[in-house]
């Protein structure tokens, strides 16, 4: 099936992406799950290039590792932070000269010394780049992102920095991970889940949701553009009522 025209001035300004399948699709192909996890990283790329392409994509965020993850085999995390490494080697020139910043959301102190210096060479040297960011969620959890909001603002009101009944939810949204993000206009959902898994779980309190079958090993530009086809059709009411003519 070809990828739909789409309606470049109804582009969502920012793109989150629950990356699931990749055990399925090694599983399904015979080959370890190292293996699907590598064919993952490479739609992380094509999806990277494709947002790019269409210019008024403002964000990507990836969902790569949850707090949950943790319970994985210890050979599963260790080569999933070795392709990490590994595709920041690749991939930082390309993405530098494309002009892509390069951001993570989630406790990043907590992830192996190698892991953390590569992302923060990425992070350092994309800094200034302007034209799209990619947000990686990295021991990332919406829970745990707003306990540890919760925790900053208790902090600050004990020390008279923060006046509670000052505080609505344009200043709560300012203590989470990323606040200077928009929050995501369209939330994709790869290998047919129904759920969030914990992610962005305030930041998605609107988002447009849209759940395709591909396992996200198969998921590229196409898939893509018909993610963001079908989030064009949608009426985005906010809670309010569909204005009429």
């Amino acid at each position: 099936m070809p990828a739909p025209e789409l309606d470049i001035k109804r582009l969502p300004r920012h793109i989150a992406i629950i990356m699931d399948g990749n055990g399925r699709w090694a599983r399904r192909r015979g080959v370890s799950r190292a293996a699907g996890h590598e064919a993952g990283a490479k739609s992380a790329r094509a999806v990277i290039e494709a947002c790019r392409e269409l210019g008024a994509v403002e964000v990507l965020t990836l969902y790569a590792f949850s707090t949950e993850n943790w319970r994985r085999s210890k050979t599963e995390v260790s080569a999933l932070f070795r392709l990490l490494s590994k595709y920041i080697g690749i991939e930082l020139d390309s993405v530098d000269k494309e002009n892509i910043r390069v951001m993570t959301m989630g406790r990043i102190e907590d992830l192996p010394a190698r892991a953390q210096k590569d992302l923060n060479r990425a992070m350092a040297r994309t800094a200034d780049n302007t034209a799209m960011t990619v947000n990686v969620a990295l021991n990332y959890g919406s829970r745990v992102e707003i306990t540890d909001a919760a925790r900053a603002i208790a902090r600050d009101a004990k020390a008279g920095r923060l006046d509670p009944d000052q505080l609505d939810e344009k200043r709560f949204s300012q203590y989470l991970y990323a606040p200077h993000l928009p929050d995501p206009d369209l939330l994709i959902r790869t290998s047919g889940e129904m759920r969030l898994s914990n992610f962005m779980l305030w930041q998605l309190s609107y988002a447009e949701i849209v759940v395709t079958q591909t396992l996200w090993p198969d998921f590229r530009k196409r898939h893509l553009h018909r993610a963001i086809a079908e989030y064009q059709t949608r009426q985005r009411r906010f809670g309010g009522r569909r204005r009429t003519r």
